[in-house]
């Protein structure tokens, strides 16, 4: 894992309707970031926030993608800023904002490398595109896109066309998966360990089925929606999902992402101040990063 990381905040809420997770960086650099990681014996380069659109300043948008072409505008900034730290060997973490800022991320991080797995933890499947979509909310389509599904202007960050392959690709902690998307998901060969299959087998083993699937790949990219957890836990996010994972469930993934050494980038997204308890969410997910940068209990 490398030693020195890079820090982007994207705040952008354009990709869902639910005003607020564009004050996620803040929240999360607020929580004590940099410290934690400093703390760690990292070095770092806070590169500020992304310039995004205000939806305010959006005109009137009734699209099957809404904000498109802001949200794929964004991405391509994503990704040419993110393209350094490919260049230096720096692992870049990405704070947002809500999950549409992946296209860009992923786009970047598998340009000229694109032997990548993505983990994908989410309390929902972001497998959507605007011919299925029940909502428009381009937040929900992320992943697809990245799989070269969906509108031309999201597939083609970067480069046309997929950026992985659904061999490449888990989605853990699913709970939340529209009907079409469910679909979509068989169809493509997506890899989805629900949070029913977490409930069976414990979050250890299904950290491993995970780890397992990414066995012959270097690098791995974890994309965390802090919508994963259990609104218990993590009640600063735009769309909670009862049944989520735990304090230490979720810790105890990311101590075990840590220990198999593969960890390349990382995005942390969907955070809500406006919906938070005193910044607890954020708060949790700086410890969530610290353990998956390597503190430990002992």
């Amino acid at each position: 894992m490398a030693r020195h990381i890079r820090i982007f905040g994207v705040p952008m809420d354009l990709g869902q309707r639910r005003r607020g997770v564009d004050m996620g960086p803040s929240a999360i650099r607020y929580a004590g970031l940099h410290d934690q990681l400093r703390a760690l014996g990292y070095t770092l380069t806070d590169s500020g926030n992304l310039s995004v659109p205000l939806p305010e300043n959006e005109p009137p948008d009734t699209s099957r993608a809404r904000h498109l072409h802001s949200i794929a505008g964004v991405c391509w900034d994503i990704y040419q800023q993110a393209l350094v730290c490919a260049d230096s060997g720096e692992l870049p973490i990405f704070l947002g904002g809500d999950h549409s800022l992946s296209i860009g991320t992923v786009s970047a991080i598998t340009a000229g490398q694109p032997e990548l797995g993505v983990l994908w933890v989410d309390a929902h499947g972001d497998f959507n595109t605007p011919e299925i979509t029940p909502s428009g909310n381009v937040h929900g389509m992320a992943l697809a896109a990245l799989l070269g599904q969906g509108a031309p202007e999201l597939t083609g960050i970067g480069r046309p066309g997929p950026k992985v392959q659904a061999s490449q690709v888990v989605i853990l902690g699913a709970r939340d998966i529209d009907a079409q998307e469910k679909k979509a998901l068989r169809a493509a060969g997506v890899l989805v360990i629900t949070m029913r299959e977490v409930d069976t087998m414990g979050v250890a083993a299904a950290a491993q089925q995970a780890l397992a699937h990414f066995s012959h790949l270097s690098r791995i990219h974890v994309s965390l929606d802090m919508d994963a957890l259990d609104p218990a836990e993590a009640p600063g996010v735009g769309t909670p999902v009862p049944g989520g994972f735990s304090y230490r469930e979720a810790h105890l993934l990311m101590e075990i992402l840590h220990d198999a050494g593969k960890v390349a980038s990382l995005d942390i997204v969907e955070i809500n101040p406006i919906l938070d308890d005193r910044n607890r969410t954020a708060r949790l997910a700086v410890e969530l990063v610290a353990s998956l940068f390597g503190k430990s209990i002992l």
